[in-house]
């Protein structure tokens, strides 16, 4: 009669008639949560991974017999179950992969349900993209991250927060339009015909050797720190490359009728687009 109650009895029953450590007693109470937005988390590591693996479970196995919400009808609060994920993995910083933790849910249910996780995935991709809208980022620079589909969602701010300080660097706005330009130069590319690696010994132009010769020092200072989550130096190490770039575009004809040429220029520049776009995809930045 008392659903405000909730989890708060179970507390006091641990505690009083059970005897229980004060560990768990929060933890029933506090699996539950959050239970609004803004609510406020599990209070303890137990109390975390319960109400985690309790939302991960309603999710999925509801996702799994095809009970998702529609339009404006959610009647078991998935939406919120959602948001309660993302906020406990973002805010705490666990060290969870998406793909994983959903992965080891379907799991659980075996052959009771049909394998939910891609829908699953794009819904609470979309419950993100409104959890971040509350902060001081632009959509832009919320979606030039959500649109990779980074799994470690805890290093999805961390991400955002790179993409809008390289928002701000002069040389920004002409590297967003020219990984955009080749992006669209590769959408039309036979792509099985593009090597691995550009091969130095093909290049003929002064601009794409000053290009290749300026990229792979910045491309491997850029692996670096993006291997430690030091995603704004690892974003800004492309800025150096803008003068290198425009030189490469004003100069060289990348669709040369020497085939080797040609493909060795779109591997270069296939290179450059793979690497820029570690952390983002910086063409959602061109204006």
């Amino acid at each position: 009669e008392f659903p405000e109650l909730q989890g708060i009895m179970g507390r006091y029953y641990a505690e009083e008639a059970d005897g229980l450590s004060e560990d768990i007693a929060f933890a029933i109470e506090d699996h539950y949560r959050p239970r609004f937005s803004g609510d406020a988390l599990p209070r303890n590591e137990i109390g975390l991974y319960v109400a985690l693996a309790d939302k991960l479970e309603t999710l999925v196995g509801l996702f799994g017999i095809g009970q998702q919400p529609t339009g404006d009808k959610d009647p078991f609060a998935l939406r919120r179950h959602a948001l309660g994920v993302l906020r406990i993995i973002v805010e705490n910083d666990l060290a969870l992969d998406l793909n994983e933790v959903l992965a080891a849910t379907v799991k659980v249910f075996g052959p009771l349900i049909t394998d939910p996780a891609s829908e699953l995935e794009n819904f609470m991709f979309d419950r993100f993209a409104g959890y971040l809208k509350d902060g001081i980022y632009t959509p832009t620079e919320i979606d030039a991250v959500l649109s990779q589909r980074p799994q470690r969602l805890a290093d999805v701010p961390k991400r955002i927060k790179a993409v809008h300080e390289f928002a701000t660097l002069p040389q920004a706005q002409a590297l967003a339009a020219a990984n955009k330009r080749i992006g669209n130069i590769l959408k039309k590319a036979d792509k099985a015909e593009i090597p691995s690696e550009p091969r130095h010994a093909l290049f003929s132009e002064p601009a794409e050797k000053a290009m290749y010769s300026a990229m792979f020092p910045a491309i491997q200072a850029a692996k670096l720190d993006f291997d430690k989550g030091n995603y704004s130096d690892s974003l800004k190490h492309f800025a150096q490359l803008r003068e290198k770039v425009d030189a490469f575009f004003e100069s060289v004809m990348v669709n040369d009728e020497d085939k080797d040429k040609r493909n060795n220029r779109l591997a270069l520049l296939a290179t450059l687009h793979r690497e820029m776009n570690r952390v983002a995809d910086l063409s959602k930045l061109a204006v």
